[in-house]
């Protein structure tokens, strides 16, 4: 029965509206967050952990890096900048090194020194790789000349790094970016770290 004033009320459902409503909002901030995300991990930055112990001290096993994958297209790399690349024998593998020579220099390697003659050193300047720790330094005798987009790279554990001393010159389109910001471990954190 139904008084006047009191309408009858329905039982409590729950609307397929409001959980339609639920998934769509959901599937659009996913959308958006795609939308953004993507093309700055493709083209600006990119996560990099470090493996291995070929840039000990400067970078430690494990390390988590951001790498910049912009300033390259606006400028060259340049002598001692710690860049990620692809490796050249492998492409699907990613190596992080310092450059130590520059397109069209001969790099000569003569006992713990680099020796680089280019345009404005044609008799040869000695490094100052003051980074180097004694106990990483190696005992090489190589001399390579470099041509148009070619680098010479090496790890800062000269004992313990596969580089260009062992695999060749670097293609300029192999390198991926510069390290930009290490991230981990919180005690290490820095902006271009190796510089």
């Amino acid at each position: 029965m139904n008084d006047i004033g009191h309408p009858q009320l329905d039982p409590v459902q729950s609307s397929p509206k409001k959980e339609e409503n639920f998934v769509f909002e959901v599937l659009k901030i996913f959308l958006i967050a795609l939308v953004i995300v993507a093309p700055i991990r493709l083209f600006i930055a990119q996560p990099f952990v470090v493996s291995g112990a070929s840039m000990e001290p400067t970078f430690e096993d494990k390390e988590y890096l951001i790498v910049d994958q912009v300033s390259y297209a606006l400028e060259n790399p340049s002598r001692g900048d710690v860049v990620i690349f692809r490796f050249p024998l492998d492409p699907s593998k990613f190596f992080i090194k310092r450059i130590v020579g520059l397109p069209n220099e001969t790099v000569e390697l003569r006992d713990h020194d680099i020796i680089i003659a280019n345009s404005e050193n044609p008799d040869g300047m000695i490094l100052d790789e003051s980074y180097i720790l004694p106990e990483n330094q190696a005992s090489d005798y190589l001399t390579v000349t470099l041509n148009d987009d070619e680098y010479f790279v090496m790890g800062d554990n000269r004992k313990d790094s596969s580089d260009s001393r062992i695999w060749g010159v670097l293609q300029k389109d192999l390198i991926v970016g510069r390290a930009f910001l290490r991230l981990a471990p919180p005690s290490r954190i820095s902006l271009f770290p190796g510089q």
